[in-house]
């Protein structure tokens, strides 16, 4: 379970090698819990870092302990579920959620009923202390509060102010008063609300175990005998043959190399759309072939396909802290400890000072103490966030943390590199020009991709791309000259491909040539002469074409209020062309590396947020340096998934829209939930200093309250494609 990593941990002998456990709690649903383990592991010897994924209830540990049975033993002794995590234990305790939830509910049931009859009889009988009535509120207490009062207990040992605790020191209260049928009812309403909180937290759960569960957990693969065979997905190594017919997912990815067929891609990219797929083309695990067989051979072993990757970045990313988190956090830090004392205060004070009878002051004092917990405010920033992180993940938007997924509401400007984001980032043909009569458009563009066919420059291939047929005529003497062009002797004359330098060189350029070739790079394009030894025959444009999403991408991002910025090394021209076509006015050409940081960092001054879109490679300095880095085409690249802070998962630009409007939507249910748990607070906060608050009605403050703000970030899961964010 551990591995080497360089971290320096509290009692660690010099030396000796730091690992990291990873350590399933089953029982560890929200902060309470969290703050228990914190306070158990703070102290002990060769335990450092904890990092914390309440929604996937595991526990990483940096140690450097020489085994891990002690983390175990420590974390089950303040009633913590704890086992090491692994594949296999996992998937079993997965399986046997569903069993426990369903003894949780009925458990719940039975004390229900022993609750409310505890109060029905008191009723009947006028008396709350009768022994039929403490025999029904015992049992009430004994079957829904046995959770609550191990966990309150738990927080007693490791000195924890949880609700837990609160919770148990009110039930004792309203018991030591009197009140039992009263503790009863809190208690089943309190473990009914915890029910509830914790079927609404699995939904954030299944959201994650959804993106994981796409992936088959079997292959069909060809065998050394040339035979197909069924084998687990986990034993296929990298360059094995495999095999998808219509209606299977693609176990693993791959590059089609025989059949053909369309697959809906969705789950990876976010496309709407199936892809059609054939020869060459990558296929990504977790994928879903909708017609035809095909088969492709295996790029990517199972923990390494893209899927696999980007459920490993959810998961990371939902255990960084938001900065909304970390401000709550500590927030709850001073305020749940200032009202403990002045809970102690209206318990104390009016009997000792102004005769007020013990019994209510100490009643008053434990409603305020359960109105106090707040467990609502807590959760509320964990659950909207991860609820966003799953639902971009789900649209083809990989977001590495929460503090990305809020920093997005203050973007007020992105610069946008051109090449491979904006447009294609290989040249097409754009424009033939024949300047001969005698000769068909046809003859002069076959004559020009037979010569460049022997040549490797992006140019030449995309000539020879435009004509795309077959027949090409055969080519002697074949010379590539350097920074011009290509040069070749077909049916026995002398032909030249090349630049307008090379034309220049034969003396091929006319006045009706240059015409031609001086339109061409004024609308940004790259001109190519084709001649003879005598005349200029033809004239080729070409240049990097833009993306069909392009222009609706950045309509709108305008429409956003974003101010949009083009950045490229590549000529004034060719930029000014692009941003024409694109309605970008702010257009910034020639750069290198250091140049696109300086024209980020500039933004970032004049507005504050500032987003970059690059590739992910050749431009990282200035994703790094942007408030956010957004990667395009991340599917499949490693480089990109490690350097961005949010990667898109296809080459569509209209996912950057997307994210901005999630990231609007997060913020506003995040302050939401905020104002949603603070108000309530105040709300009983006030009638339990005026008296008018009940334990029954303190409760469903509290727990009523965590359940609405869980509720409203669930929010962000429903919808599907870009109009979920709107």
């Amino acid at each position: 379970m551990g591995t080497a990593r360089p971290l320096v941990v509290a009692g660690a002998l010099p030396g000796k090698p730091v690992k990291t456990t990873v350590i399933r709690i089953d029982n560890m649903d929200c902060a309470t819990e969290e703050q228990i383990v914190r306070n158990r592991l703070r102290g002990m010897a060769g335990v450092g870092a904890l990092e914390f994924d309440l929604v996937g209830r595991r526990l990483t540990v940096s140690h450097a302990l020489p085994e891990e049975g002690p983390l175990v033993v420590a974390l089950r002794s303040v009633g913590m579920a704890a086992v090491l995590a692994d594949g296999a234990e996992d998937a079993s305790a997965h399986r046997g959620e569903a069993a426990r939830a369903h003894r949780r509910w009925s458990v719940l049931a039975v004390a229900g009923v022993a609750a409310l009859g505890a109060e029905v009889l008191a009723w009947r009988l006028g008396d709350e202390r009768a022994l039929p009535v403490i025999a029904l509120a015992s049992l009430a207490m004994a079957l829904g509060g046995r959770d609550t009062l191990r966990k309150g207990w738990a927080a007693v040992r490791t000195l924890t102010l949880n609700i837990n605790f609160l919770m148990t020191l009110a039930v004792a209260g309203a018991v030591l008063v009197g009140q039992w049928p009263e503790a009863a009812m809190v208690t089943v309403l309190f473990a009914l609300a915890e029910a509830i909180e914790g079927y609404a937290m699995d939904r954030a759960r299944n959201a994650i175990r959804a993106l994981m569960a796409m992936t088959p957990d079997t292959a069909t693969v060809r065998g050394p005998d040339g035979a197909w065979h069924t084998i687990p997905a986990a034993d296929v190594v990298v360059g094995q043959r495999a095999r998808v017919r219509p209606g299977e997912r693609v176990p693993l990815d791959g590059t089609v190399v025989a059949g053909m067929s369309s697959v809906d891609q969705a789950a990876i990219t976010g496309e709407s759309l199936p892809v059609d797929k054939g020869m060459g083309d990558v296929v990504f695990a977790g994928t879903l072939n909708q017609r035809g067989t095909f088969e492709f051979d295996v790029t990517a072993a199972q923990g390494d396909t893209t899927l696999a990757r980007i459920v490993r970045s959810v998961q990371a990313a939902q255990a960084k802290r938001a900065p909304t988190q970390n401000f709550v956090d500590a927030f709850a830090r001073v305020y749940t400890p200032v009202v403990v004392v002045l809970a102690v205060l209206m318990a104390t004070v009016p009997p000792l000072t102004l005769g007020a009878a013990a019994g209510p002051a100490l009643y008053n004092a434990l409603v305020l103490l359960v109105i106090a917990c707040p467990c609502a405010l807590v959760i509320s920033t964990p659950v909207t966030v991860v609820s966003g992180l799953a639902a971009a993940a789900s649209r083809g938007i990989l977001i590495k943390g929460g503090t990305f997924l809020e920093r997005g509401h203050a973007l007020r400007a992105i610069a946008i590199d051109k090449t491979g984001t904006l447009t294609h980032g290989r040249p097409v043909v754009t424009d033939v020009i024949p300047l001969v009569g005698d000769r068909p458009e046809a003859e002069l563009l076959r004559l020009a991709a037979s010569l460049d066919s022997l040549s490797a420059h992006p140019l030449a291939e995309a000539i020879v791309a435009r004509w795309g047929g077959e027949g090409l005529l055969p080519v002697a003497r074949f010379e590539s000259l350097t920074g011009r062009g290509v040069s070749g002797t077909v049916d026995g004359r002398r032909y030249w491909v090349g630049n307008h330098r090379l034309a220049e060189e034969l003396g091929v350029c006319g006045v009706h040539v240059e015409a031609h070739l001086e339109r061409l790079e004024r609308e940004g394009k790259t001109a190519v002469v084709l001649a003879s030894d005598d005349a200029a025959l033809a004239v080729f444009g070409l240049a990097d074409s833009l993306r069909d999403t392009s222009v609706a991408a950045v309509g709108q991002l305008a429409a956003l209020g974003m101010h949009l910025v083009l950045l490229s090394g590549d000529n004034q021209t060719t930029v000014r062309a692009i941003g024409d076509q694109l309605g970008i006015d702010d257009v910034r050409a020639n750069l290198l590396p250091d140049d696109k940081v300086a024209a980020v960092l500039a933004l970032a001054d004049r507005y504050g947020g500032v987003g970059m879109v690059g590739d992910g490679v050749n431009d990282a300095p200035a994703l790094a340096a942007a408030t956010i880095g957004f990667a395009m085409g991340a599917a499949g690249t490693d480089v990109a998934l490690e350097t961005a802070d949010v990667a898109l998962m296809d080459d569509d630009l209209r996912r950057l829209p997307s994210f901005l409007h999630l990231s609007r939507r997060t913020t506003v249910i995040l302050r939401q939930n905020i104002a949603i748990a603070l108000g309530l607070k105040a709300v009983f906060f006030a009638l339990a200093f005026t008296g008018q608050a009940t334990l029954w009605m303190a409760v469903l403050a509290d727990m009523g309250g965590s359940l609405v703000v869980v509720a409203n970030g669930l929010r962000l899961l429903r919808g599907r494609g870009d109009a979920g964010f709107t």
